[in-house]
């Protein structure tokens, strides 16, 4: 079951989203990535209010994703990646982004925290970020 609304189309942009965010990191990088923009739709808190849909969290300026800048972004949707958005859509979370809201990529270690956030801890090149859960209940 849905644990956010969804159409084709957004679907196939929170795919896009993905592939453009962290293909080199395979299927659960690609999954982590989604976890963390189902968990900005769902949280409504810190800079997240008023994120209700796919739309909204993907092009989201300023707090959004650099990977719209990149003309990478805007290829089509490949099934692959369409099942893993479908998956997160779904509820499937995967740790250590399960109830993160941020995720980045340093050029060495990942801090202790960012934006006020603890690190939940690393997958290949990421590393992820979650609220406490009195901040963002809606995350956990």
């Amino acid at each position: 079951m849905a644990v956010i609304k969804t159409n084709s189309e957004n679907t196939k942009l929170l795919a896009r989203l993905l592939r453009a965010e962290a293909e080199g990191e395979g299927d659960l990088g690609m999954l982590m990535v989604g976890n963390v923009g189902v968990n900005r739709i769902r949280s409504n808190c810190l800079d997240f209010k008023n994120i209700r849909s796919i739309p909204d969290m993907v092009y989201q300026s300023p707090g959004g994703y650099e990977a719209v800048q990149k003309s990478y972004f805007y290829q089509k949707a490949r099934d692959r990646e369409i099942r893993l958005a479908e998956r997160v859509i779904n509820g499937e979370r995967q740790h250590p982004a399960s109830n993160a809201l941020w995720f980045f990529r340093p050029s060495g270690s990942c801090p202790g925290t960012w934006y006020n956030q603890a690190n939940t801890g690393r997958y290949k090149a990421h590393c992820f970020f979650a609220p406490t859960a009195s901040d963002c209940p809606k995350v956990y």
